[in-house]
C-alpha cells in the first residue's frame, strides 16, 4: 500500500475535524479568513491534504496559546517566506560551489604561462573578514 504526497487533497471535512480536533465550522472558518485553502471537488465538496492538517494542527496550536488569527497568519506567511529564503539560499550556495569548482578546472587545465603572459585567471576565494580598525575620539 502506497502513501499519498502530502498535497493530496483526500480527507473530507468530517475527517480533517477528526485528525485536527478541530470542529468542522472552525475549518470552514478559517478557510473563509484565508489560513488554510482545501482543495475541491467536482461537486464543491472540501478535501483536505496532509499538508493543510499539519497547518490546522499548526494553527490549533497558535491560537490556544494566545495568538490571535492575525498574529497566526503573519506567522504562517513568516515561515513561508523563511522556507523560500532558505530555499532560495541551498540553490545559490550550489551554483557559487558549482561555479568555483568550474573556476578551478579552468585553471588547473591551462598552462601557468600561455604565450609568455602568467595565467591572469581570477583565484575563487571566500569573502575576507574586514580588517578595518575604526577609532573614535572625543572632540575637546
Amino acid at each position: 500500500m502506497t502513501t499519498p504526497p502530502p498535497d493530496a487533497a483526500i480527507y473530507v471535512i468530517s475527517v480533517a475535524a477528526e485528525l485536527t480536533g478541530l470542529h468542522p465550522q472552525t475549518l470552514r472558518t478559517y478557510e473563509r479568513l484565508g489560513l488554510v485553502t482545501p482543495g475541491r471537488t467536482g461537486g464543491g465538496g472540501r478535501r483536505y491534504s496532509l499538508h493543510d492538517i499539519e497547518r490546522l494542527r499548526s494553527i490549533a496550536e497558535l491560537t490556544s496559546s494566545g495568538i490571535g488569527l492575525e498574529g497566526v497568519r503573519r506567522i504562517l506567511e513568516l515561515e513561508h517566506r523563511v522556507a523560500a529564503l532558505t530555499a532560495r539560499n541551498d540553490e545559490l550556495q550550489a551554483e557559487l560551489a558549482a561555479t568555483r569548482e568550474s573556476l578551478r578546472g579552468a585553471l588547473s587545465a591551462r598552462p601557468a604561462t600561455e604565450v609568455g603572459r602568467p595565467n591572469r585567471l581570477p583565484v575563487p576565494h571566500q569573502p575576507a573578514v574586514p580588517q578595518s580598525i575604526v577609532v573614535w575620539r572625543r572632540g575637546r
